[in-house]
């Protein structure tokens, strides 16, 4: 009788208590971008509801997401934001939530303030005006990049490893999107240096070289693109060979462009898709979702 009623009790609790999902947050681009953040979550649509809201913090789209989980009955959600820096977009996010009463502190935040773009204007990319949205559903936001991951360690092992030949004539150049504050550059800087460690242990390159092209913004990204090509011009001397291996969670950036003329050889493919990142999202939103 005593374990019946444990059973009803647990059974009672389980209907109440309030059914969860995730909300994924990723950046967007060309359709084969999408495609590849769509089958690396694809895994994980049998274990809970999940939504992914393309954009930096657009409210659209992050309202549309929003909608689609609560019609499946969600009322919990946490929300996965696949970012390479934690900082990103955080507070239009937590606005458009709810979260946070105030607007961001500029208008024009970039990556240099906050990790976001530029909201208007300036070298960044034009985003919709944070609102907040109407909802009854509660949410718990991630606070960690992707960029923080150990899980990042292997894909890069994994790229690298796809296109070595003979690692002692070999230079590795890892490169990301970077901020405009200083300060949060080398925290970028110093989480890519962490993640390339595992690549370090393979052992035998030349250098393995961490760099931020500052995309975004003009008078940094001068400086930043001459001294990527003085590194892979001076990584082809000498018989050597340089791989150039994007910090990304999608595509190749502008890198292409960027390193028009100069000899190397490439793996265009950012993060996604790879298992590590389908276990990232998961990790991620366990976390959310386990916390009271």
């Amino acid at each position: 009788m005593r374990i019946f009623s444990l059973l009803m009790v647990a059974s009672i609790s389980a209907c109440s208590a309030p059914k969860s999902g995730v909300l994924l947050m990723a950046h967007g681009g060309s359709a084969a971008w999408n495609q590849n953040i769509e089958a690396t979550v694809a895994p994980l649509r049998d274990k809970y509801p999940i939504e992914i809201a393309f954009g930096m913090a657009k409210t659209s789209t992050i309202r549309e997401g929003v909608r689609k989980l609560e019609d499946q009955g969600v009322k919990r959600i946490a929300v996965v934001r696949m970012f390479v820096s934690g900082d990103s977009f955080i507070e239009p996010t937590e606005v458009i939530l709810g979260m946070r009463e105030a607007p961001p502190k500029s208008a024009h935040a970039s990556h240099g303030s906050h990790g976001s773009h530029s909201m208007v204007g300036g070298g960044g990319h034009h985003m919709e005006t944070p609102e907040r949205i109407d909802t009854n559903a509660s949410f718990i936001v991630s606070r960690k990049g992707v960029g923080e991951s150990p899980l990042v360690s292997e894909i890069l092992v994994d790229r690298v490893k796809a296109l070595s030949t003979k690692p002692t004539e070999e230079s590795v150049l890892i490169l990301a999107h970077g901020p405009a504050d200083e300060a949060e550059n080398e925290r970028w800087l110093a989480n890519m240096r962490l993640r390339a460690q595992q690549l370090h242990q393979l052992g035998g390159f030349r250098h393995i070289q961490c760099e931020t092209l500052r995309e975004d913004w003009p008078e940094r990204r001068a400086e930043a693109e001459k001294r990527i090509k003085e590194y892979v011009a001076s990584g082809n001397k000498n018989g050597g060979r340089v791989i150039v291996v994007p910090f990304r969670i999608g595509g190749f950036g502008p890198y292409r462009e960027v390193l028009e003329g100069l000899d190397y050889v490439a793996s265009e493919r950012g993060f996604c898709p790879h298992p590590n990142m389908t276990s990232w999202i998961e990790q991620t939103a366990e976390e959310c979702l386990n916390k009271g």
